[in-house]
């Protein structure tokens, strides 16, 4: 018997350990009330609650090797609408198995207003000559859009953080397939990522996303509907 290898999926329940604890932390945040009603967190800060949250797990667990978590900068969040990127790495290549880009979506619409006020601030003029090249497209679309150009091993992941009607509650709906409703003349914004759940009867854990992800045939289209927390 020779030693015993690593099979591609052991990091699985790491990464579970991960999201369990990033998910736990930002619900804190998301059903704190202050009865003063003084004290509102940005949405920016619920975002960063999971991501570090996240990171500093992944860290401990020595997960990083094998599932990456790459944080977007400002401009790139605003050229490529995602927030943070996972990566499943092969190894010993490091080239991704796969990758699910992530976009955070809060209760409140908000973001939309908010996400372009700070570009004089973090961007160059480069920056800014691209946000104008793509400034026809909405941050939904650009993600999708970039998951599309990477290729089907490529998800956009839409993560709520709170529903209208559960609003302490982390959901996802994931897709390789969103191109499809552009090439249908469908624009996609947050109405079109939302009705997934009305007509979903079955929520996946995030353990059954990446189980999923990881045994679904080359090329195929995948859609989702996860609940994190």
């Amino acid at each position: 018997m020779g030693p015993s290898v690593a099979k591609p999926n052991d990091f699985i329940p790491l990464f579970i350990d991960c999201i369990s604890a990033a998910s736990s932390r930002t619900q804190e945040y998301l059903l704190f009330k202050d009865p003063e009603d003084k004290l509102h967190p940005s949405f920016e800060l619920f975002t960063h609650v999971f991501l570090m949250t996240y990171i500093s797990q992944s860290v401990s667990l020595n997960l990083t090797d094998t599932f990456n978590c790459t944080a977007m900068t400002p401009g790139q969040r605003i050229l490529l609408g995602a927030d943070w990127v996972w990566a499943l790495m092969e190894k010993p290549s490091r080239n991704p198995r796969l990758q699910i880009a992530v976009q955070v979506l809060h209760l409140q619409e908000k973001e939309d207003t908010e996400e372009n006020t700070a570009l004089p601030d973090i961007c160059s003029e480069t920056m800014q000559m691209a946000q104008q090249e793509s400034s026809n497209k909405n941050m939904y679309e650009k993600l999708v859009d970039f998951c599309t150009s990477i290729g089907k091993d490529c998800y956009a992941l839409f993560l709520f953080f709170g529903k209208k009607n559960d609003k302490g509650n982390i959901y996802g709906v994931l897709s390789n397939n969103f191109e499809v409703a552009i090439g249908k003349c469908n624009k996609i914004d947050r109405g079109f990522i939302e009705n997934f759940f009305k007509g979903s009867r079955y929520l996946h854990t995030p353990s059954g996303m990446m189980q999923a992800l990881v045994t679904k045939k080359e090329q195929d289209p995948i859609t989702l509907m996860i609940k994190f927390s």
